[in-house]
């Protein structure tokens, strides 16, 4: 279905006229730089693998992303955790006090929280009792100023996937960005959105190495986009907002799929175990599916439940605040021995 995207009609007016920041390295892209002198950027000369600034555009990175993922360099942009990347998009596209976004709780919590930071309304529009998006809602939502429709999925904190009918209708029939945030696609039987880039030009998605690829100390977050919409985010992104030991330590991570494979299969290996588990745990009133590498629950009495893990030094995650979440906690699939204390510790609560 043609939607008549138009990327111009997004972007605020500012950015268009910007003239990005070029840093010392920017305009050496294209030449080999091995027996060069760098006298430019003011660096302490003596080598120590730190003392140089870092790729300002990440490409040995993104060359190996884009090779894994099936993508073209100038698709992907990286960012200090995926909190910079979307606290970019919001700066790119959206204008203060003018402009609004449309996210589905319950969901992840950052996506309201950089709203407030850009001056913007959040239209909330709630998931239906089962966690999907209520389309005709969000549809209704939508106005002159609606610049962006966030989607994680599979979602934070329920666990599950979107239909994919319910995404494509958005990104058919919605004139501005469809987010979708895949931090957690690694551990779900669908495939990512990644595949229909090129179908769907106001389609983004947002991927981290925090989760499925182990590296949450790192912080390195990407997007993945149309040229277009990379090339906006390029030109107000910091010059250097992905340090060299966070490149180095991905490139090494990146290089070894196998171990990462397999990581991921111990861990829905144990996810589903603790599912079984779960279900002859007598406080645990409902146990909602999922896609991810945490399971949500559905307790007699959250606080209550919560507070008895941290005094057994068991940390979980209480949503009870959560719209639809109401006694509902959080818990992360951890190491077989992490998930063996555990459940031995609720079937003694």
């Amino acid at each position: 279905m043609e939607n008549n995207f138009d990327i111009n009609n997004l972007v605020r007016e500012n950015v268009k006229q910007l003239k990005p920041y070029s840093s010392a390295r920017d305009e050496f892209e294209d030449f080999d730089t091995a027996d060069m002198i760098f006298l430019d950027a003011n660096e302490n000369p003596f080598e120590n693998g730190v003392n140089r600034y870092p790729d300002p555009q990440q490409i040995s990175v993104k060359e190996v992303l884009a090779k894994q993922r099936n993508v073209k360099t100038n698709q992907i942009l990286l960012g200090n955790g995926s909190d910079e990347v979307l606290d970019l998009l919001f700066r790119a596209f959206c204008e203060p006090k003018t402009d609004n976004v449309i996210t589905l709780p319950p969901t992840y919590g950052m996506y309201g929280v950089l709203a407030n930071i850009n001056a913007l309304e959040n239209k909330e529009v709630l998931l239906s009792e089962d966690f999907e998006p209520q389309i005709d809602k969000i549809m209704e939502a939508v106005d002159e100023n609606t610049k962006i429709i966030f989607l994680c999925s599979p979602n934070n904190p329920t666990g599950n996937s979107f239909s994919d009918e319910s995404v494509a209708y958005l990104l058919q029939n919605f004139k501005g960005l469809v987010v979708i945030d895949e931090a957690y696609i690694d551990f779900s039987k669908k495939e990512s959105w990644i595949n229909e880039l090129d179908e769907y030009p106001n389609l983004v998605i947002t991927q981290t190495l925090s989760k499925a690829y182990g590296l949450a100390g790192i912080r390195l977050g990407i997007c993945y986009a149309s040229a277009e919409v990379i090339s906006v985010l390029n030109k107000i992104k910091p010059p250097y907002n992905v340090n060299e030991l966070t490149q180095k330590r991905a490139l090494e991570r990146l290089d070894n799929p196998e171990k990462i494979k397999s990581e991921i299969e111990s861990i829905i290996i144990q996810r589903e175990e603790l599912l079984k588990v779960l279900l002859n745990v007598n406080f645990v009133e409902k146990i909602y599916p999922t896609e991810a590498n945490f399971i949500l629950v559905k307790v007699d009495d959250a606080n209550k439940r919560y507070g008895e893990l941290i005094a057994k030094g068991i940390v979980i995650r209480n949503r009870t605040t959560q719209p639809l979440c109401d006694n509902c906690l959080r818990l992360t699939v951890g190491t077989e021995k992490e998930n063996m204390k555990l459940i031995e510790v609720l079937k003694q609560l």
